[in-house]
Parts: C-alpha cells; structure tokens; sequence
C-alpha cells in the first residue's frame, strides 16, 4: 500500500511517499481501506519528532480515517465487514489501508461524504470528552473557546449551539472573527486587537465563562481563571504557549474554580470505546439528521501531506484539512 511516513523529524519536506505491508487486523480490530484521512495537530508535532506515537501504535501519521471495513480480526461482528464507518485510530491514518479498534467506528450516514466523516472523530472525541465530560458544560452555561475557527475550535462551537450553550471565541484577526460569526457564536475576540478576559468579563457582566476550552496554555493560564466564572471550569488540551504556569492559587480556591485537562491518544481502547458508546448515543443522532457537519477547509492528495502539514501550521486554515488517499 502507499503511505506517508516520516522519514526524519524536522519540516513538512520531512514527509515521503513509501510502499509499506498492508496491516492484519488483530483480534478486535478491523481494517479499513481508507478513502480520506484527517490532519491534525499532533500530526505535525509527531512529525518534528515532539509527540511520539504511543507504544504498539503505527508509526505513520494519522489520527482519523474514514472509508470501507475491508477485513475483520478475531471476535469482530461479521455485519461490520463492508461498511463505511469513521474511527479514531492511534496512528497510521496517512495510508491506504488503517488498522482501528471495532469499538471506535463509527457509521457513515449515507448523506455524510467520507470527506467529512474523516474530519470527525479526532475532534468531536476531543470536545466531547473535554468540554462536555472533563468540563461538565450545560445549557444556559458560557463557553470560551480559544482558537475558533481551527478544527477542535469550529467542532466545540458547532456542538455547543446544538446544547443551547453561549460561546465565546478568540480568533487572531478580523477575517477570523468573520468566520467565527458564521459558525454561530456569540461574542468573537480579536486577541490580538483586546484584551480576552476583559472583553469575557464585559460580555458576562463580570460573572465570567462557566468552561475555557484552552490550547495555549503558558502565560494564558492565569488569564483565563482571571475570566473564569466563580465554580468555572478551565480545559487545557494543548500547550501551544508553554507548558508551565504561574498560578495565583489563593483566587482559586476563594472562586472555587477547576483546572484540568487531557491528552486522548495515548488512552486505553476500553476507554475510547467507552467514549465511543456515549458519542454514539448523544452526538451521532445530530450527525444523522444533518444538524452536526465538520466545518471544513482544503482536501489535499495523499502525496501532498507536506503542503497540508505547512497549511496548518500556517494557521490559515478554517475548519478541518484532509487527505484525500482513496475512492468516495
């Protein structure tokens, strides 16, 4: 099969076409002949040699794929083989053919393109376990959220509205705030314009977001509990800022508030099946129905996986980048 692997940690030049064996699925995993793959993130920080894929997992890049069960490992439901399905997988989505977990797939509904059902599973698992589990978030509750208009950002605003959340984004320029408005929130943030908490705090009457949803961290962290409502929530899932904070603890505790945060691919596959289980029960009836679409940006050719890796980092895109590697 043709994939894409990384030769040396460095750039997105690092990144090369190769013949690789096609995967035998294990018991409890199935094979999907992949038609579009996910980027992601973690993609280019395993590519510059920072995120390391966990142990047992492939070490191409790729954290989500969409496409046909082509073969089932021992113990896996017959019915599964044939079908179009989404997963999560712990890499090795950047290939013709991916090995994931039975318990992660996900069906894709008919109206669905594989496009999209590839943008999915990296951050509609991310959100919902982070915002929605980690963070406890309700209706009539404020979210903020950092980085809007990315693939996670766009994810987080568009399931919020559908639970009747108020969402805060902060975007690094007007044009980003435009294409924030038009997912559907209701305060966007020029950070590089104003000051992000006071413009929370304005915008709440001084009671301040109930959930941040934060990929910055660093010098960012007392800034957001500054915003962060009396019994808030802070979610920190990446460290684009540093990894280290100076915290004023003594607020934290007169305001009651929680710090926490995850990492998702390294977790056990009980657990991810878990999540997928609840994903499958409360979210995937809004895809269904076409209430709950990725937001979208360019499809690359599977042998463009470097120009897809620049984009991102670029920070040009708005909403998710795929690979295109085989046939709808």
């Amino acid at each position: 099969m043709r994939a894409v692997a990384v030769t040396v940690p460095g750039g997105p030049e690092v990144l090369r076409l190769e013949e690789r064996p096609v995967p035998r699925p294990q018991p409890g995993q199935v094979l999907i002949a992949v038609s579009h793959a996910g980027v992601n993130r973690p993609d280019c920080l395993q590519r510059a040699g920072l995120y390391p894929p966990p142990p047992g997992a492939s070490d191409l890049p790729g954290l989500e794929v969409a496409g046909s069960v082509v073969a089932l490992g021992e113990g896996v439901t017959p019915e599964l083989l044939g079908q179009r399905v989404c997963a999560l997988v712990n890499g090795g989505g950047y290939a013709q053919y991916c090995l994931a977990a039975a318990d992660v797939c996900l069906p894709v509904p008919a109206a669905l393109s594989l496009a999209e059902a590839a943008a999915m599973p990296e951050t509609l698992f991310t959100v919902w376990h982070n915002v929605f589990q980690r963070g406890a978030v309700r209706d009539g509750e404020v979210l903020l959220v950092h980085g809007g208009t990315s693939g996670i950002g766009s994810m987080a605003i568009k399931l919020a509205r559908l639970f009747g959340i108020t969402v805060i984004a902060t975007c690094g320029s007007a044009e980003k705030c435009t294409q924030a408005r038009s997912l559907g929130v209701d305060l966007a943030i020029n950070y590089r314009e104003e000051d992000f908490g006071e413009a929370v705090r304005a915008f709440t009457d001084g009671r301040g977001a109930d959930v941040i949803l934060d990929v910055v961290a660093g010098e960012y962290t007392q800034r957001n509990l500054d915003c962060l409502a009396v019994e808030g929530r802070l979610v920190t899932i990446a460290t684009l800022g540093g990894p280290k904070a100076t915290i004023h603890l003594g607020k934290v505790m007169v305001r009651r508030q929680t710090l926490t945060g995850s990492t998702l691919r390294a977790r056990s596959d009980g657990f991810k099946a878990a999540l997928a289980q609840e994903i499958a029960r409360e979210v995937w009836p809004l895809v269904e129905q076409g209430d709950l679409r990725p937001q979208m940006d360019e499809c690359f050719a599977l042998a463009d996986a470097a120009e897809a890796h620049a984009r991102m980092e670029a920070g040009a895109h708005f909403g998710k980048i795929v690979l295109k590697v085989g046939e709808e």
